[in-house]
């Protein structure tokens, strides 16, 4: 049955016959959230993502919460989360203050970021691309010092609010900016979500060339409704690792009209429909994006979710 699923996909790597599914919901899809989310419910999302399969999970921030209030527990939800063995729990950490604090919560692995965007890097984290790296250092330093693993995250990897057109060969600079960091896997992100098929197997291809394609991962927003289809055309191509939120949580306040991070649901299915493995529970996903959409009184947001439980309705 795969092979049948895989037919005509020779035209480079081999579709992958497993992949990654890195869980973003609880920190990047719920830290632009303007209501305060009570620390129980992100605790129980969480095991509840952990219950459905999913081995890597996103949980928290160590950023001020004079800017990001929405992750000031971040060291409450790390203390209260029922971990699984096997399962890794990571959080973003920009600063050594963050780092700290994420080592003292017993994180398995940390998150730096930059832009492939000079504007969006002065107007997210006011400083330079080539300035922001030079704060990492000490952080990547510590990071793997303490043993954990260290994930780069590339922003603005197909277009910017701000500059518009993002060059390839700007993605792949960041690339090698976060490989000579000391990176062990980075992600290529579409931050607004204006990446198309043909333009994501062109980036995923040239940053393979200056860092290992099995270490590179997909981050996809869905603003457009191009990023089912973008993950498909990174597939094609041999990527392996891929983002994506529960319920479709979270949004990008730098996009007008931006929906956010793929569901994670909608991702699922597509895998599970083209023979890959995930290790993941679909039901118990839609399950989990359902109560917390209910809990924060939203729309759910998963298309898959909602056609699932549409039809278990009708049977």
């Amino acid at each position: 049955m795969k092979e049948r699923q895989r037919e005509g996909l020779d035209n480079g790597p081999q579709m992958p016959e497993q992949v990654q599914v890195v869980e973003v919901g609880p920190r990047d899809g719920l830290q632009a959230e303007k209501t305060l989310i009570p620390t129980e419910l992100k605790i129980e999302l969480i095991n509840r993502l952990t219950a459905a399969g999913i081995q890597r999970i996103e949980a928290a921030s160590f950023v001020s919460p004079k800017w990001v209030p929405q992750m000031a527990d971040g060291a409450a939800v790390m203390a209260g989360i029922s971990r699984a063995e096997g399962v890794s729990y990571s959080a973003l950490t920009p600063n050594m203050r963050g780092l700290e604090a994420a080592i003292e919560s017993k994180v398995d692995e940390v998150v730096i970021f930059g832009a492939a965007s000079e504007a969006f890097s002065v107007r997210n984290i006011n400083c330079s691309i080539a300035e922001s790296i030079e704060r990492f250092i000490p952080v990547a330093r510590a990071a793997k010092q303490a043993g954990l693993h260290l994930r780069g995250s590339i922003s603005c990897s197909f277009g910017c609010p701000y500059q518009g057109e993002v060059p390839v060969n700007s993605v792949v600079d960041m690339v090698k900016r976060l490989r000579d960091v000391g990176c062990d896997e980075i992600d290529i992100a579409d931050t607004i979500g204006v990446g198309t098929a043909h333009h994501v197997q062109r980036v995923v291809q040239a940053a393979a060339r200056e860092f290992p394609l099995a270490s590179l991962a997909g981050h996809f927003h869905d603003t457009y409704g191009q990023a089912l289809a973008n993950i498909f055309a990174a597939l094609q191509v041999g990527m392996s690792i891929f983002h994506s939120s529960v319920a479709g949580l979270g949004g990008c306040p730098y996009a007008k009209g931006a929906t956010g991070n793929v569901a994670t649901e909608d991702v699922v299915y597509l895998l599970h429909s083209l023979g890959v493995e995930t290790g993941v529970d679909l039901e118990a996903v839609v399950a989990a994006g359902e109560l917390v959409s209910q809990r924060m009184g939203k729309e759910y947001g998963a298309r898959a979710g909602r056609a699932l439980i549409a039809r278990k309705a009708v049977v």
